[in-house]
């Protein structure tokens, strides 16, 4: 169809097996686009492209460990192989530190999220950025508003999303001369199973009631038609943001 926002356009969307990953793949198909659909986790990859080729869409499936940069060149190098072309990268994939403190801080938990918030945001931004040139395409990061503040997660998740923010401040000044957009989403609580693992439902829950004023988690859904605007020519003069998806956590 015509009207289509993404028709002909080829997106990576990593962090694609679940969650916000999931619903911006599936959404990136509705409007048109064949997605390369990563996720840490095969199967949960595959069973992305079942849900957008049931739809009548084209998807493959790539196994990724972000934090991996050979395995980050090999996804990039993987959708030109298949589709000839990259238009939206889609840097989405994250891990958290369940709000762990700065002196109960391992190193390895302080290491895994700064690989895979941080240097997995570089190394796919490094990747793509070539064949973006070629299209004049561009990249959304997923951040947070743990980038703009604290309480929202704890040292290492934060510190990686801060990072995430300098990263496109700086990455959209170096590459709009090649015709190049970086802005990232900033999501407050989203009802994905990434919240599983931060202890008591009910905890989570009413904290993240209690920062919101409107007072509730979003749907991925609802972090997916933010990204697909700052991916669309509609945000043609829009570059180095990094947009509030929050209910308005941080206007508090």
């Amino acid at each position: 169809m015509p009207d289509r926002r993404f028709n002909d356009k080829v997106v990576i969307v990593t962090g694609a097996g679940s969650g916000i990953g999931r619903a911006t793949a599936s959404a990136f198909a509705r409007e048109g686009a064949t997605i390369l659909v990563a996720d840490i986790v095969e199967d949960r990859a595959q069973e992305t492209v079942d849900i957008i080729r049931k739809a009548g869409a084209i998807a493959e499936a790539c196994q990724v460990d972000v934090s991996v940069r050979a395995e980050v060149d090999g996804m990039v190098d993987r959708a030109i192989s298949l589709f000839g072309r990259l238009d939206v990268y889609f840097g989405n994939a994250a891990v958290i530190d369940q709000g762990t403190a700065c002196d109960e801080m391992s190193d390895s938990l302080w290491h895994r999220n700064i690989e895979v918030n941080l240097s997995g945001s570089f190394f796919g931004a490094r990747a793509a950025l070539p064949h973006l040139a070629r299209t004049r395409g561009n990249i959304v990061l997923t951040s947070s508003v743990a980038s703009l503040g604290g309480l929202a997660g704890g040292v290492a998740y934060t510190a990686s999303k801060y990072g995430v923010a300098g990263l496109v401040n700086q990455l959209a000044c170096e590459v709009a001369p090649r015709g190049i957009r970086v802005n990232a989403v900033a999501p407050g609580g989203v009802r994905t199973n990434i919240f599983d693992v931060m202890g008591g439902a009910s905890e989570v829950d009413e904290f993240v009631r209690s920062v919101t004023p409107m007072g509730r988690f979003a749907e991925p859904e609802e972090i997916a038609e933010p990204v697909l605007f700052l991916a669309s020519d509609a945000a043609s003069f829009i570059t180095g943001t990094t947009l509030r998806v929050d209910g308005g956590w941080r206007s508090k």
